[in-house]
């Protein structure tokens, strides 16, 4: 899977994102703490078909094993939102 740094999504720039599986990854420091801002976003993104993970800096920095399993667990149980059609025409869906 192919993630994309600082992806433009609507009116947000998303630190990290898989459009294939429709997963966005936010790493935040502690001035997104309890921000509403933050919330309306999440909000937003999620309506338009992203599933959306945050990690706090100190987390990534304290357990990365942990969270590139948490992130491996997700792509893998998450199917695509919006599967994109084959070459062919077909249904381009993992079953």
């Amino acid at each position: 899977m192919k993630f994309r740094r600082q992806y433009p999504i609507g009116n947000y720039i998303v630190d990290f994102v898989c459009l294939e599986k429709s997963i966005i990854i936010e790493v935040d420091g502690g001035q997104h703490s309890e921000n509403e801002k933050d919330k309306e976003r999440d909000k937003w993104l999620k309506e338009e078909g992203f599933m959306v993970l945050r990690f706090w800096n100190n987390e990534v920095m304290k357990n990365i094993e942990g969270v590139l399993e948490k992130i491996r667990m997700h792509c893998f149980k998450h199917p695509p939102l919006n599967p994109l059609p084959s070459r062919e025409g077909k249904d381009n869906t993992r079953h």
